[in-house]
């Protein structure tokens, strides 16, 4: 089966084409940050209309690349949700067009499953049952992973999701958008030892997270070191970025540690654009060694949303039996354990 993937769900326009036979045909992605860097953070209105004006070049750019004409697709994927209505509508619409112009199915897919399984797409892949980290700007969760649909929160952000939260911080440091890679790379500079930034609910049991408290504690923090330019000096931000981040992936190595020990799994499986963080892989790889379990993510380009984990989710799905009457049905908000689960899926 040949799926062609659309991802519209915030900033990202991702194209790719999947073949359940030959794997990952091609791929391309379009990030809006820079349309949105100047406003601090993502512009729905905007980034709609860029998702209008990028996806039919993309999608011919990738079908030219993996050497597929129109009716060598068997089924369209599409991001359904969550994610800003707007840019949901934007990929539904286009897929579903396109897949009734072409006399082939089409199929909405979880955007978060999509990040779950991106993982699949190398050469080594996790086996079920695993404990999967979803940490991006929107989502902050633990998920007990049975099998494909089989699902079960553990663990949540009560607030700011971990991204969410990088962004915040970035911003108190007048770094650019989008706050992770910044205070990241900031952070490189950083005096390990000045600051000592709290490490959220982590003495006190449960998988839950909380990140708006330490948002605050690093907005006290800047404001009582500030300079008559309104920041701190910059080495004093480069400890603040560096303190921050060791709390943000701290909480979440503690967390994940927990989980493990708490399924009895062996695998850890980390997804979503935090995941692309060098020193939360260093610290996870750490921690879980010592309880002989080890972790799985992505590469770093499927990270971020992107097309092809959309079109490997959906081709999942699709050869397990699912399929989905015509109508264009998006849900900016949608629990991923009401997906429902296929026994006979084929990974």
């Amino acid at each position: 089966m040949r799926v062609l993937g659309i991802e519209t769900s915030c900033d990202e326009t991702g194209v790719a084409v999947y073949d359940s036979e030959r794997g990952l045909l091609a791929h391309n992605l379009y990030s809006q940050v820079a349309v949105h860097a100047e406003y601090g953070g993502v512009v729905p209105e905007l980034a709609s209309r860029d998702h209008v004006v990028k996806l039919l070049p993309l999608v011919k750019e990738t079908l030219a690349e993996s050497q597929t004409d129109t009716s060598d697709i068997d089924a369209i994927a599409y991001t359904a949700g969550p994610g800003l209505i707007g840019a949901l509508m934007v990929g539904a619409c286009f897929a579903r067009s396109l897949a009734f112009a072409w006399g082939c199915e089409a199929l909405g897919v979880h955007h978060m499953e999509g990040h779950l399984l991106a993982p699949m797409l190398e050469d080594k892949p996790p086996e079920f049952p695993f404990v999967a980290l979803l940490v991006s700007g929107g989502h902050t969760q633990l998920v007990d992973v049975r099998g494909l649909g089989d699902y079960d929160i553990i663990g949540e952000s009560l607030d700011d999701a971990a991204g969410e939260a990088f962004d915040k911080a970035a911003k108190m440091l007048d770094l650019d958008y989008p706050g992770g890679p910044a205070i990241a790379a900031l952070a490189k500079s950083g005096t390990a030892n000045r600051f000592k930034f709290p490490r959220p609910m982590v003495d006190r049991p449960g998988l839950d997270f909380s990140f708006s408290g330490l948002k605050t504690y690093t907005l006290n923090t800047v404001a009582e070191h500030k300079t008559e330019t309104g920041l701190p000096d910059d080495q004093t931000c480069a400890d603040i970025a560096f303190a921050f981040q060791e709390a943000v992936v701290q909480t979440l190595a503690i967390k994940c540690k927990r989980a493990i020990e708490q399924t009895g799994y062996k695998t850890l499986v980390m997804a979503g654009g935090v995941s692309a963080n060098i020193r939360l892989r260093e610290l996870l790889s750490e921690n879980l060694k010592k309880v002989g379990a080890s972790v799985f993510y992505a590469r770093n380009e499927f990270c971020t949303d992107n097309g092809a984990m959309i079109a490997f989710a959906g081709c999942q799905r699709l050869l397990a039996g699912q399929s989905e009457p015509l109508e264009v049905h998006v849900r900016p908000r949608w629990d991923m354990t009401q997906l429902p689960p296929l026994d006979n899926a084929s990974l």
